[in-house]
């Protein structure tokens, strides 16, 4: 991984509208646009990596703070690296770092998702849903509950 660049705001801005057309379409929310504004409007570089492989752009990952957690977001991988452990590989990384550091994770994904299955063998439990989105949280590997709110 590396740190984001501005730069990389459109490469993530349409690997999303690709990772994500599936699940959008089938709960009827594609929109061409607004699927990669959404990206543009809420990109923050400075909370971004990179995911490279074999030395090309594979996907990017965020972690944005925020008052009492940390946010996961715009964790996309390229569908030619998906279910190959590389997106199991980089949430390891970062949820180790989390883990030190104490702080809670929380994030979205949309109902229906392969992508919540990922989440929750990574310690993610559900916390609400809706319609649309599911809202995940996951709490620091040994601290009790509780504990571990930044």
């Amino acid at each position: 991984m590396r740190p984001a660049r501005p730069a990389d705001v459109e490469a993530i801005a349409e690997l999303r509208a690709v990772v994500m057309r599936p699940d959008l379409e089938r709960l009827g929310r594609y929109d061409e646009h607004r699927v990669r504004q959404r990206l543009r409007d809420g990109f923050s570089p400075r909370h971004t990596s990179i995911i490279v492989s074999a030395g090309t752009f594979a996907g990017s990952i965020a972690l944005r703070p925020a008052e009492d957690c940390l946010w996961l977001e715009h964790f996309y991988l390229s569908p030619a690296l998906q279910g190959r452990g590389l997106g199991s590989a980089v949430l390891r990384t970062l949820l180790a770092r989390t883990d030190t550091s104490g702080d809670l994770v929380r994030l979205n994904v949309l109902r229906g998702s392969p992508a919540g299955r990922l989440y929750e063998r990574h310690g993610f439990t559900v916390q609400t849903q809706d319609a649309v989105d599911v809202f995940m949280l996951r709490r620091p590997k040994g601290n009790p509950p509780g504990e571990g709110t930044s």
